[in-house]
Order: C-alpha cells, then sequence, then structure tokens
C-alpha cells in the first residue's frame, strides 16, 4: 500500500507546490493545506486519496478549511485492501464522502473544542467532540496535534480514520421520529420535559446528519432547534421540537404512500 500512496503523494506534491499561498511576516510564503501535509512527512495517504478524489485543489485554494487529518498509520489500520478499493477510480465519489467528513468550513482552533460540541462537515453529517483526561476526541478519533496552522486554514491531527454514518432511508427517518414520540411522551407526561427535550432534540440531529430528508424537511428541523433553543421554559422548547418532528413525519410518510402508489 505504502508504495501506491507515496506515488500519488509525490505526484500531489509535485502539481500543487505551486498552488498560490498567502505571505507571512517580512513576505515569507505560508504554506496551504496540501503543503503542509507534505512537508510533515505522515499524511501520504491521505494526499493520495484527496488527490484521487480530486479534492486536492480545492484544499489548496483559498478556503479557509478546518481539516482533522489521519496519518499513515491511521490509514494502515484499516482493514487489509480497504485504502486501495477506495483509490479505484469507480469509488471515487465515495472516498471523496469520506474525506470530507474530515474537512469543516472555517477555521476552528483547539481553543473553540468543547466536550460534546458538533460541527457540521463538508459531506453534511455533523462531528461531535467528546473530552476526556487525556484530551479531545472526535467521534472516536484521538486529536494528537493541533493548530497546525496554514495559508488557507489550520490542521489538527488525528489517530484513526473516521467514517461517516451510513444514510437513513426515509422509512427508517420516520420510524426514528415514532420511536423518539413513544419516548419522549411518557416523560413529558410524568413531569420531565427536560428530558423529552433531549429525545427529540437528539432525533433532530441524527435525521439531519443521517436521513435523506428534502431541502424544505430539513428547514423545518432546523427551525423547530432554533425555536427550541430561544425557548423560554423546557415545556415550550418540547412543544417546538414536537411539532417540527409532526410535520417532518407527515412529510415522509406522504412521500412513501406517493411511491407505494406508484409501483
Amino acid at each position: 500500500m505504502r508504495s501506491i500512496t507515496r506515488i500519488i503523494a509525490v505526484f500531489a506534491v509535485a502539481v500543487f507546490a505551486s498552488a498560490p499561498a498567502f505571505a507571512g511576516h517580512h513576505g515569507e510564503r505560508q504554506n496551504n493545506i496540501v503543503e503542509t501535509a507534505a512537508a510533515a512527512g505522515q499524511f501520504e495517504t491521505l494526499l493520495a486519496a484527496a488527490t484521487a478524489a480530486g479534492l486536492a485543489p480545492a484544499l489548496s485554494g483559498d478556503g479557509p478549511f478546518t481539516v482533522f487529518a489521519p496519518t499513515d498509520e491511521a490509514f494502515g489500520a484499516l482493514p487489509a485492501g480497504t485504502v486501495e478499493t477506495l483509490l479505484r477510480p469507480e469509488n471515487r465519489e465515495q472516498l471523496a464522502t469520506i474525506l470530507k467528513f474530515h474537512v469543516v468550513s472555517g477555521r476552528v482552533g483547539s481553543d473553540a473544542l468543547a466536550d460534546g460540541a458538533t460541527l457540521e462537515t463538508l459531506a453534511g453529517p455533523r462531528v461531535t467532540f467528546t473530552e476526556s483526561e487525556q484530551g479531545f476526541t472526535i467521534e472516536g478519533a484521538r486529536i494528537v496535534a493541533t493548530d497546525i496552522s496554514a495559508s488557507n486554514g489550520i490542521v489538527h491531527v488525528i489517530d484513526r480514520v473516521i467514517l461517516p454514518p451510513e444514510r437513513m432511508s426515509r422509512t427508517q427517518a420516520e420510524r426514528t421520529i415514532d420511536n423518539a414520540i413513544d419516548r419522549g411522551v411518557p416523560m413529558f407526561n410524568h413531569g420531565n420535559p427536560t428530558a423529552t427535550v433531549t429525545i427529540y432534540s437528539t432525533a433532530a440531529r441524527t435525521l439531519l446528519s443521517s436521513a435523506d430528508l428534502s431541502q424544505n424537511e430539513r428547514m423545518r428541523l432546523e427551525r423547530g432547534l432554533t425555536a427550541s433553543d430561544h425557548s423560554r421554559t423546557a415545556h415550550e422548547s418540547a412543544w417546538q421540537l414536537r411539532y417540527a418532528l409532526d410535520d417532518v413525519r407527515a412529510s415522509l410518510h406522504e412521500s412513501g404512500e406517493m411511491m407505494a402508489g406508484d409501483r
């Protein structure tokens, strides 16, 4: 595997070494993200994958981006043959999705990380951070180095490749809402609206990150979450989320019936 990735990585460096970068102090040129990764010497597989997926030009562009970069060892820990399979031309879209799950728009330094915080990735699904005595993890991957500055963003190093969640079908999304309501209603009726808010908001965020939703359905959930965040009481917050979930469930159910009728 290393021979394959080294050849492509060298090609990536050669192609993008001339990409524009901002000037530093006294006119010194600062490397962009691709050049920074190449100079580090431990991201050959990441560079190979970015090249194969067609993402290297974007990561050499203006940005800014925040990249959570798996090391060569992290890629090496994947099941045998995984990287070679992903590098095949027919798997370019899948590879691009995996890589975009490691990239966030904007410049997010380590000072912005917090336990339970989430960020939306370029792939769409959000990633969640967890804090422990050993530091932060992102979706279970340990952040081993932070705040590596580049002209067009910032790089944090992680110790394993994180994979985006499988997309949830519309039928599964409808079932997720039903399960949330079945769990949330008894909590609410027994005087614990705060627990209901947690259940409903978790369901809404799961749908936004993983489900095959229309733009209107996504907007409805986002409005519900925003209204919930600005509610004065947990009781009101729970109802704002319930209204949103009910609306999206109705939309999912209606589209499901239409598809069934077309068969």
